[in-house]
């Protein structure tokens, strides 16, 4: 969530640049601090191990939305273009974060595969050593191409945060007035209805909207744009809390499941591989056969909509959680069938290769729903606002952690509250449920999905800029 923060002091105050290499030098920081106390834990007092995590947390929170929306500059697209144009525009930034995401997965592939198994055969050290030299290569590297950048940061009057605490002041008063509604499909009264033309048409097609003072009773046009924004956000809240489930609950079923292939041992957090692989092969494929496949159903040169590219994400997502909740109870069935973990862990266990349609389904829906949503927060905000675009589409990633770590302590406090002593998180095999979790996970984000659908009318995305 840290992004948040920093984004707003890079749109305001720094540039992206300067706010890059800084916040990259700490996470530098971090990771060495990481791999010294790692060779060294047998000395150091547990507390200070998070130094080095804070100080990668606060390196990350300002390195990842900058650089990204540094990296969208670097297109050189005039923002005053003509509106006739706009089609070209986008076309180049959802190229441009197709492929930003198809780097970061390739990237990713080596964490989840080569890492994991250097970790947990060759040590942590290593482990950690590793990802430290490759991070401050990679910021030699870029330190040294920064006469070539393109550096764009356009300053207005009127900066965020003030717009920001200055729309909140409003919002609170209009709640309080109940004047705080959505607006209406049918509604041409406001300058920025979003089904009389998209929010970036009026950032880019009329200048005098940067630099338009708010009315009494109304925010400036730059936070309506966010606040409009929060609906959409909060319902992709949902997709953010699946997206943890292969780093946590997917491996841990993982580490009850045969792994073995031969004499070598799979390790499960391995596994996460498959999601990135899944991605790499799809993500060249996208413009190429998938987007020629839709245009056959909706008729429409795009494809699809932004919106409608989350949207399909987030159904592949419910699929995933329904699968891995019928392997689960597999997995169930076949430990009641054979008694004890023990025994069947010596003849009939369930293999891990069960879980590869799960990981499989979660990547494909990142292919959809994370780049839309990263084409939506950052073509949805102006351009003195685009490092903000970038971090309100982290910070679901955030937020949605937090949400699904209530979610695992409210469904533990009340399945265990039954006169039982273990809820469905047991670490019993035996007896943890992750089945009937995963099918709870399923059923929010069918309604969340639902819900979002709803909400999808109320904004014109035929182009989103």
């Amino acid at each position: 969530m840290l992004p948040l923060v920093t984004a707003i002091l890079a749109d305001s105050y720094w540039d992206r640049y300067s706010t890059i290499m800084v916040s990259s030098l700490l996470y530098v920081m971090g990771l060495v601090g990481l791999t010294l106390w790692a060779l060294l834990c047998a000395w150091m007092p547990a507390s200070s191990l998070f130094i080095p995590l804070y100080l990668i947390s606060i390196g990350q929170g300002g390195y990842n939305p900058s650089l990204q929306a540094f990296g969208a500059d670097q297109l050189e697209i005039d923002d005053d273009l003509p509106c006739s144009r706009e089609e070209e525009k986008t076309n180049k930034k959802s190229l441009f974060f197709q492929w930003w995401y198809f780097g970061v997965c390739s990237g990713s592939l080596l964490g989840n595969s080569i890492m994991s198994y250097i970790q947990d055969t060759l040590g942590w050290g290593l482990g950690f050593a590793i990802p430290t030299g490759a991070m401050a290569m990679s910021v030699a590297c870029f330190s040294c191409g920064a006469r070539f950048y393109v550096h764009k940061q356009l300053k207005i009057n009127t900066r965020p945060e003030e717009s920001m605490v200055q729309s909140l002041k409003v919002a609170a008063k209009n709640i309080l007035n109940q004047k705080l509604h959505l607006p209406s499909r049918d509604d041409d009264v406001a300058q920025l209805e979003l089904q009389e033309q998209p929010l970036k048409d009026d950032f880019n097609c009329s200048k005098s909207l940067e630099t338009n003072l708010a009315t009494v009773d109304e925010p400036p046009p730059v936070t309506k744009t966010i606040l409009r924004l929060l609906p959409i956000w909060t319902m992709l809240l949902m997709f953010a809390v699946i997206f943890q489930q292969p780093a946590t609950f997917f491996t841990k079923q993982g580490m009850v499941m045969k792994r073995n292939i031969g004499k070598f041992v799979i390790p499960p957090a391995m596994l996460q591989s498959s999601i990135t692989i899944s991605i790499i092969l799809l993500m060249p494929l996208y413009d190429r056969l998938i987007i020629p496949f839709l245009r056959v159903f909706t008729r429409d040169e795009k494809g699809i909509t932004v919106l409608q590219r989350i949207g399909i994400g987030m159904c592949l997502s419910i699929v995933g959680m329904v699968v891995a909740a019928l392997v689960e109870s597999k997995r169930l069935e076949i430990i009641m069938k054979e008694g004890s973990v023990e025994s069947q862990a010596r003849n009939t266990q369930l293999s891990i290769f069960w879980l590869l349609p799960q990981y499989i389904l979660l990547g494909i829906s990142d292919v959809f729903t994370v780049v839309g949503m990263q084409e939506f927060f950052y073509t949805r905000v102006p351009a003195t606002m685009r490092t903000i675009g970038i971090a309100l589409y982290l910070s679901v990633f955030g937020v949605g952690s937090f949400l699904g770590a209530l979610l695992i302590s409210v469904v533990e406090l009340t399945t265990s509250a039954k006169g039982k002593n273990h809820g469905w998180f047991s670490d019993d095999a035996r007896e943890s449920r992750l089945d009937d979790y995963y099918w709870f996970l399923a059923l929010l984000s069918s309604i969340s999905f639902l819900i979002f659908v709803n909400l999808c009318r109320y904004y014109d995305d035929a182009s989103a800029k």
